[in-house]
């Protein structure tokens, strides 16, 4: 069974930093792009991050680039999101998902002074 079962968020003040982690399982992790996408409250679903199957290459939303960064550990079958400088427009439910079809529960990140 394929499982996806993201960690690490909170609330924090604007400026701040968070490191999401996707925790992964029934599934040959190392050959699958991982995404990470993220939903504000009463909003679309936002794409925000791809990472290559190797973690040598990761693409960003224009919203984020600069601050985020992903990576991935094949080894533990984990892929994180750092996020540093974070704004009150960054809070939403963030989620780990790869092959159009599979997603976690999603980690809520929230930023207010």
């Amino acid at each position: 069974e394929v499982q996806l079962e993201e960690s690490g968020g909170g609330l924090v003040q604007p400026g701040s930093s968070l490191r999401l982690s996707c925790a992964a399982s029934g599934f040959d992790f190392s050959i699958f792009p991982m995404n990470w996408n993220r939903q504000a409250p009463g909003k679309g679903l936002e794409w925000v991050s791809t990472i290559n199957a190797l973690g040598t290459f990761a693409n960003y939303a224009d919203s984020v680039k600069g601050r985020f960064t992903m990576s991935r550990d094949n080894a533990a079958n984990r892929v994180y999101l750092q996020m540093s400088n974070l704004n009150p427009e960054d809070t939403a439910v963030y989620y780990c998902n790869f092959a159009s079809r599979y997603w976690g529960q999603g980690t809520q990140v929230t930023v207010s002074s």
